[in-house]
């Protein structure tokens, strides 16, 4: 079949280069012609695992091609793609004049022969219905007659770093329209996925297909992401229960995640969820509660408790460290989760940002983050280019993100080069007794700190410690 993807960024071009993997011819659009050009030479603008090699061999193909020119794009597909960004507005609602500016112009260039323009975007609940009214609006100011089209919801679900995984091993493929023939022609499009041809089991039953109404395809997206966000909430609220009982919420979370009404997945305490989708759905799906007149006090909850969570490590390195002023702190981990370079809404920057504000000197190291091009706007930070020289002279560090090789470094090296040997684990991704045994004092978030030879509960944190919304936990006179 003959796709048109509009928009190359994550969902854009993960889309498009798996859909030519498969067999369909696909045009990839965006308005950044430099971006294009790089697209064009193979190379991938985003790093996602998977995606590069299978790029090539689409590009080689013949299957995928990129350019700037929507006209084309759109000419060419039968499905039309729209996989541009949403990103959130200070209110809380998503921004989507881009997704505005796509339909207007889907308008002004179709063709003569039917088309199925898929929402691929996260979008309002209700924006079926106004991308198909912008549509004819570009279609009306031609003043033309031309064929018929149908709007479908096909929301993506795919984690970053396992992006293309995902795409070739769903859960489940969603199908929103009023349009039978549409929906038939989706059908036709996944066919490949849904019969298992690209999985990494093929053996496994088909993939469910969920047919529904516009409306409910699109909540059925925004649900998921407020559900997994609420879900990481939870359990760091326990985590935070477990640090003042001496509890260890890694045990805890195995024994409830065994439950099979519970499941064991996003039951991993930590620091708290970030990135580009979780923060700006579930911020969405309360603005759209509260425009219909209801007041989603759970979401809020969730949303409060992830703010509060951001700083359970600076309140950690409060504890150990005392006076933080003049201490030089080292950050393990920048983007918001392993196998992305994805530094949206990272809880890493929220650290960095009041580690700075309370006079700690801030070093970072990431595995894919550049010393020369750190991709984010705080000059006060030394972006290292390599973990030896992060740990050199720190008083602390803290994990942030949870990068496969942070397991199997030289942790009794890195420990020798430091001032004081404290780790904050803000994953509890560490084992306590080998950082123990490797001379740290390992402080976990909701389980058991451990020094060298000893294993003991962390203190609860002192009734001196104020929870504030919006601020740091810091003593009260």
């Amino acid at each position: 079949m003959r796709v048109c993807v509009i928009g190359t960024g994550y969902v854009g071009l993960v889309t498009g280069v798996c859909l030519a993997q498969i067999g369909h011819h696909v045009i990839c659009v965006d308005n950044n012609s430099a971006k294009v050009a790089l697209m064009q030479s193979g190379q991938s603008p985003i790093f996602e695992p998977g995606l590069t090699e299978i790029m090539h061999s689409a590009i080689e193909s013949g299957l995928l091609e990129f350019t700037a020119d929507l006209a084309a794009g759109v000419a060419h597909g039968e499905i039309l793609f729209i996989a541009v960004g949403t990103p959130a507005l200070p209110t809380g609602e998503s921004d989507t004049r881009y997704v505005e500016a796509v339909a207007r112009g889907i308008g002004h260039h179709l063709n003569g022969s039917y088309k199925v323009i898929v929402n691929k975007s996260t979008v309002p609940i209700g924006s079926g219905d106004w991308v198909r009214r912008i549509v004819i609006d570009g279609v009306l100011e031609r003043q033309e007659e031309i064929a018929g089209f149908d709007v479908v919801s096909n929301p993506e679900f795919l984690r970053e770093g396992s992006a293309v995984y995902d795409t070739f091993n769903p859960d489940r493929i969603v199908l929103g329209s009023n349009s039978q023939r549409a929906i038939e022609v989706m059908q036709e499009l996944y066919a490949p996925i849904v019969d298992r041809k690209f999985a990494a089991d093929p053996s496994l039953p088909p993939v469910p297909v969920v047919v529904t109404d516009l409306s409910s395809a699109e909540m059925i997206k925004y649900a998921a992401n407020a559900f997994l966000a609420t879900k990481i909430s939870f359990i760091n609220e326990v985590a935070n229960i477990c640090d003042r009982v001496g509890a260890d919420v890694t045990q805890v979370a195995k024994g409830i995640g065994l439950d099979s009404r519970i499941g064991n997945k996003f039951l991993q305490a930590g620091i708290g969820w970030g990135g580009s989708c979780f923060p700006k759905d579930v911020s969405a799906l309360v603005h759209t509660a509260n425009d219909y007149g209801y007041d989603a006090q759970l979401l809020k909850s969730a949303i409060k408790t992830n703010q509060n969570q951001r700083l359970i490590a600076l309140e950690k390195l409060q504890q150990v460290l005392k006076i933080l002023k003049g201490k030089t702190i080292g950050i393990l981990g920048l983007t918001f989760k392993p196998d992305t370079d994805d530094l949206r809404d990272a809880p890493a920057l929220d650290l960095i940002a009041q580690l700075t504000r309370l006079g700690a000197k801030v070093k970072a190291y990431d595995p894919i983050i550049s010393p020369e091009n750190p991709d984010f706007n705080l000059s006060e930070v030394t972006v290292t280019a390599d973990i030896e020289e992060l740990a050199r002279n720190c008083d602390a560090l803290v994990l942030v993100t949870e990068w496969q090789q942070f397991r199997e470094l030289d942790y009794l090296k890195l420990a020798s080069q430091m001032t004081t040997p404290i780790i904050i684990d803000g994953r509890n991704f560490l084992e306590p007794k080998l950082m123990a045994a490797a001379g740290f004092y390992y402080i976990g978030i909701g389980r058991w700190s451990s020094s060298v030879g000893v294993a003991k509960p962390i203190l609860p944190a002192s009734e001196s410690y104020a929870i504030r919304e919006n601020s740091l936990k810091v003593p009260v006179a």
